[in-house]
């Protein structure tokens, strides 16, 4: 048997980040992954967008550290991840929009977030040549931004690897072995690994993953797909989000990446359950015909291909981060609902705090200073409602 301090089950977008901060804080630290490299799950699939612009305290604390740390992955570690804070701009075309975007206002700016609500003519600014027929405006926030996802998911993993992290690539968990209400080693195919305290940041395979040990998770993955243009001289900056749906889809959101191409995803509706990777002839007509709608300057781009990966939902769109009663040594960094991406590098720090502050790699409570994460983010609250921008 292998023995570590932590075994990480996931080499994506929570697990990579979370094995590095782990293991600076000093913990032999293990990720097992089924897949050939990191970051061959969701993680390759995401467009890139990291925002602190939620609608949830615990979301932005979360996202707010993620844009600190991939901010200066370049200045502190010369890793060049092709970070840039071009902002999130959320536009509103109703009064509907604009009053709840307005009424979000105090609960961002309390949670310490820079953002403020902008006019139309900002938003032209901001967007040159955007339709401007009924826009009331939008909220802005300059410090959100995007990265590549490639290029990010590389830089943790040679930074884990440099911190003495040791990966297992095509090794899938098949069994867990627990004793006394704790899980005393994970077995794969060819290994089997001991450890104080295990992590299941397996993604979209999360429920299966927590079923092997006897726990019921409330994640269902569900299906969207994304597309690049060819790339093409800087015309814009922010994350534009258009949270309007209509009878085919709910909200899009595209951008212009470091290096030209706009990168671009939708909602399908009704949402498509399951993990099919196959691309469908539907999603550019509609993705396009929206987008096209709201900023006709992009009609003549050529489009270079599209992609297709899975959300993680859970019913009230916010994660899980806890322990299960039935395994209080298998911690739960899971239901990422499509933002793993942007929550992976502030979560994986955080929690490598509590547990080293904690003085055991049993329990992440050991830092009251993030004991409001644990208590909204629980395997055990009621699911109700729904994160408004998810």
């Amino acid at each position: 048997m292998r023995s570590y301090d932590i075994v990480i089950a996931g080499a994506g977008s929570v697990g990579v980040p979370l094995s590095y901060y782990c293991a600076k804080k000093g913990f032999k630290v293990a990720v097992v992954e089924k897949e050939a490299s990191w970051g061959r799950g969701q993680n390759r699939a995401a467009i890139g967008g990291i925002r602190a612009t939620h609608s949830d305290p615990a979301k932005i604390r979360v996202c707010r550290e993620s844009i600190d740390i991939v901010s200066r992955m370049k200045e502190e570690h010369g890793l060049d991840v092709e970070w840039r804070s071009g902002g999130y701009l959320f536009v509103a075309y109703d009064e509907e929009r604009e009053a709840s975007f307005r009424k979000l206002l105090k609960i961002q700016k309390d949670s310490g977030l820079d953002i403020d609500w902008v006019g139309p003519d900002r938003v032209a600014e901001l967007v040159p040549g955007i339709n401007r027929e009924a826009l009331r405006g939008g909220t802005f926030s300059p410090g959100d931004g995007y990265a590549s996802t490639l290029m990010t998911a590389t830089a943790f993993h040679k930074l884990a690897m440099d911190a003495g992290v040791d990966f297992f690539f095509g090794e899938e968990i098949g069994a867990f072995t627990q004793e006394g209400g704790r899980i005393v080693s994970l077995r794969t195919r060819h290994e089997e690994f001991g450890a104080a305290l295990f992590v299941n940041a397996a993604g979209a395979d999360a429920a299966e993953l927590a079923e092997l040990a006897g726990i019921e998770l409330p994640i269902h993955p569900d299906c969207h797909e994304a597309g690049v243009t060819e790339p093409v001289e800087r015309f814009m900056e922010p994350m534009v989000v258009d949270i309007r749906s209509d009878s085919e889809s709910g909200n899009y959101y595209f951008y212009q990446a470091v290096t030209g191409q706009i990168v671009f995803c939708i909602t399908p509706k009704p949402q498509v359950w399951g993990k099919d990777k196959d691309s469908t002839s539907t999603f550019l007509p509609l993705c396009v015909r929206r987008m096209l709608e709201l900023y006709p300057r992009l009609r003549n781009l050529k489009v270079r291909r599209i992609w297709r990966g899975m959300y993680p939902m859970t019913p009230d769109g916010f994660p899980i981060v806890g322990y299960p009663r039935e395994s209080d040594n298998f911690l739960q960094a899971v239901g990422m609902c499509g933002q793993g991406f942007m929550l992976g590098p502030g979560l994986g720090r955080i929690l490598a705090e509590c547990l080293a502050a904690g003085g055991s790699a049993t329990k992440p409570e050991g830092s009251t200073e993030y004991g409001f994460l644990f208590e909204e983010l629980t395997p055990y609250r009621s699911f109700e409602g729904m994160e408004l921008l998810k």
